[in-house]
């Protein structure tokens, strides 16, 4: 049985959630405030397989909670709860570390749906990497260079090191990486990646960049494996060798 973290200081909604989805046939239990939040995941055991975070929160808020979690090594798969409707509230908390989000007022159904589909994410993954990589060994890793992706585990292994990722950060590599040596725009990374139509304000996009260079680049201030490509996006190459100077 999946173990469900709901954040939600909103009592009505909270115990409306914990109904349907124990109905549903998840384990949930209720945090009120970002520091109960934070407490309860850090102290959880067995762990939460995944938590249903709202935003506007007393104490800490939504967008601080995820981040602190992600700071601190805990990556579980979050759906985030927003009133705030607008793109760039909702890329805000994908560049914090949540790997989804739904707009209030949402329908049950939607919600619960949202949930499985985190829950299933990392197969998705695994399937995704199956049309990738032809190297022999696990199909869900992908290896370039001294990085392995290892999509199973959500983590880039780096010669002795290891970074973890959030089920977003893999979803954007592996889109990146499907689409190796052409051009990915930002309205693409949005529209299939992120799933917003609207105009947005593309900065998060490129801060969200940043962050993976941090991974991938030996020196992030001169990628050679995730570039931009002026006026359009972004360009993933799997050796810098096809880089042209």
């Amino acid at each position: 049985m999946s173990r469900i973290l709901v954040v939600e200081d909103e009592r009505h909604l909270a115990e409306g959630l914990r109904f349907n989805l124990e109905a549903d046939g998840y384990a949930v239990q209720v945090a009120e405030t970002g520091e109960a939040a934070i407490e309860a995941v850090t102290s959880a055991s067995p762990s939460f397989d995944a938590m249903v975070l709202d935003v506007m929160l007393p104490g800490k808020d939504g967008f601080t909670v995820i981040s602190e979690l992600r700071q601190a090594g805990q990556f579980l798969p979050t759906l985030m709860l927003t009133a705030r409707g607008h793109p760039n509230d909702v890329l805000q908390g994908f560049a914090a570390g949540a790997d989804d989000y739904l707009t209030k007022p949402f329908e049950l159904s939607i919600l619960i749906a949202r949930i499985g589909g985190l829950l299933r994410r990392r197969e998705w993954l695994e399937g995704r990497m199956r049309n990738i990589s032809e190297k022999p060994g696990p199909k869900d890793v992908f290896t370039f260079g001294d990085k392995s992706l290892h999509f199973d585990a959500l983590e880039l292994r780096v010669r002795d090191q290891v970074f973890r990722l959030t089920l977003m950060e893999a979803n954007v590599l592996s889109y990146l990486v499907q689409h190796e040596g052409k051009p990915v725009s930002r309205k693409a990374l949005l529209e299939d990646v992120w799933g917003l139509h609207e105009d947005t304000d593309t900065r998060a996009i490129d801060n969200f960049i940043v962050r993976l260079r941090r991974y991938i680049e030996d020196d992030p201030t001169k990628p050679r494996h995730l570039l931009t490509v002026r006026g359009v996006g972004y360009r993933f190459f799997s050796s810098p060798a096809k880089v042209k100077e």
